[in-house]
């Protein structure tokens, strides 16, 4: 196994990549739908992120709202005691739009940097 210095590995990494845009992806959650904490968590999870810890979650949805970003209402529990409801508020969806719009620009570069040209996958093959 080659370690990189810093002793970077795959999961750092994922680590890394997903402190990048987790706010971005948080907002875009809620743009399809409101939802309460361990919703977004379990969202998270079913998208295929991973384990993200409500550790994680719940201090970056309290930035969000300090932001202005995500607005959130008291919801009766069938269960307990209420729940916070977060939702997108037009800043929010302000935000989100140029996040994407940058994302993508960005993203793409990612990709075609390193999708290999055709010398790169001939010196690769050989």
């Amino acid at each position: 196994m080659v370690v990189e210095p810093g002793g970077d590995d795959a999961a750092e990494r994922q680590a890394q990549l997903l402190r990048g845009c987790l706010d971005m992806c948080l907002l875009a959650l809620l743009a399809a739908e409101p939802a309460h904490g361990y919703d977004l968590v379990r969202r998270l999870e079913a998208a295929g992120f991973g384990t993200v810890s409500y550790g994680t979650v719940y201090p970056l949805i309290t930035r969000l709202h300090r932001l202005g970003l995500v607005a959130n209402a008291s919801e009766p529990s069938p269960s307990g005691p209420p729940r916070k409801i977060y939702r997108l508020t037009d800043a929010g969806r302000d935000r989100l739009s140029a996040w994407r719009a940058q994302w993508f620009r960005f993203s793409a570069v990612v990709n075609d940097t390193l999708t290999p040209s055709g010398d790169d996958h001939e010196h690769a093959v050989r």
